[in-house]
């Protein structure tokens, strides 16, 4: 490892510096080293590595899809559709897209609130619409919340 340092190359307290040799014979250097990964495994280096980027933080799709649902909902009760399938229509949807959608608004109030919470992080999504549809089926709100607590525990970890 000394070798591969260039022993005392530098004094600005950038690299590392012998300072002193012990009595064994065994030298002692002060300064900092970097443990990076390489193609061959480990090594040293005197430079910092770069700093892991910020995560890419955005609402959860499930959450954009809640939001849609409202908006769709608050444009239906506006007049700005006749119904349900007139809405698939305009928008180019089938009318059981439409329904899945809008049947997110069945969800319990505090559910809801949850799911618009969600954020996917780096583009992993910590919820699939999908697996939200055994929780919407259910009629009972306490049931909602049972169910909800089963899907959130498999999927929100």
């Amino acid at each position: 490892m000394t070798d591969a340092l260039n022993v005392a190359r530098d004094t600005s307290g950038n690299a590392p510096v012998e300072k002193a040799r012990t009595a064994s014979g065994q030298r002692i250097f002060t300064g900092q080293l970097f443990r990076v990964r390489d193609r061959h495994g480990w090594s040293f280096t005197e430079e910092a590595p770069t700093p892991a980027p910020v995560p890419v933080r955005r609402p959860a799709r499930v959450a954009q899809m809640l939001a849609l649902a409202h908006r769709l909902q608050a444009e239906i009760d506006r007049g700005d559709f006749r119904d349900r399938a007139d809405l698939a229509r305009q928008l180019g949807f089938t009318r059981a897209r439409v329904s899945q959608i809008l049947d997110l608004l069945m969800l319990a109030p505090d559910l809801q609130e949850r799911i618009l919470d969600l954020e996917a992080v780096d583009s992993v999504e910590p919820l699939s619409e999908r697996s939200l549809r055994s929780v919407v089926k259910l009629e009972r709100w306490e049931e909602q919340r049972r169910a909800w607590d089963k899907v959130a525990r498999l999927e929100l970890q």
